[in-house]
């Protein structure tokens, strides 16, 4: 997993709440447990006018001109601003896959369903639990100006504005750790290996047996 420790990008307000799993990547296209490939059908229902289905060419397909994602002043966006209980739904992990393929790096939002926020932690895409008046501040700036970007200090735990105005936020000990380490769970294994081969090694001694 990447390391994840200083990151700068561009804003996209995504102004709704309750956003749901099966919004964020659609039921027919689970139809893969490789983390790739999922960028190009994300928000799928919203950001197309026609019915996707896999193996569709989505450079035939008609944009919603409408949807955030498909303005120009989005078009480079990799921290996406939303509101209250964003990823609720069901459990599907290709969710947070979706938005890191599409290039998505941080969530910001008031709050989260609890699986979907645990998902995102395990690929080193950081979801931020953000006041709602410090959010409102946010969609408004970034309404207001075009190319809007922030900084995301996970070492300090601030949000940098452009002016240098900071905004604190929260993250658990523990996930901090991992993200600026950029462990995943095969990670933190990964870390006991030569406890895990010593283990291994004793149990084959006093149990041959188990090894035939």
């Amino acid at each position: 997993m990447e390391k994840f420790q200083t990151f700068t990008g561009v804003v996209a307000p995504l102004d709704r709440a309750n956003v749901d799993t099966d919004a964020i990547i659609p039921k027919q296209f689970l139809k893969s447990i490789k983390r790739t490939g999922f960028g190009q059908n994300l928000f799928d229902e919203w950001r197309y006018l026609d019915h996707g289905e896999p193996g569709m060419d989505v450079s035939q397909r008609q944009l919603n001109p409408d949807f955030i994602l498909n303005l120009p002043r989005y078009q480079s966006a990799s921290i996406l601003l939303a509101r209250d209980n964003f990823g609720c739904g069901s459990s599907r992990e290709h969710a947070p896959w979706a938005l890191q393929d599409y290039g998505f790096k941080v969530i910001i939002a008031p709050s989260f369903a609890d699986i979907f926020f645990n998902n995102c932690f395990k690929i080193g895409l950081l979801p931020i639990v953000l006041e709602v008046k410090f959010l409102d501040q946010l969609f408004r700036e970034v309404n207001q100006t075009e190319g809007y970007a922030l900084t995301v200090n996970l070492q300090d735990q601030v949000l940098i504005k452009s002016t240098g105005e900071h905004i604190p936020f929260t993250v658990d000990t523990f996930r901090k750790h991992c993200l600026l380490n950029g462990l995943d769970d095969i990670g933190l294994t990964l870390q006991h290996a030569e406890k895990i081969k010593a283990y291994e090694q004793k149990r084959r001694e006093q149990q041959p047996w188990l090894f035939v």
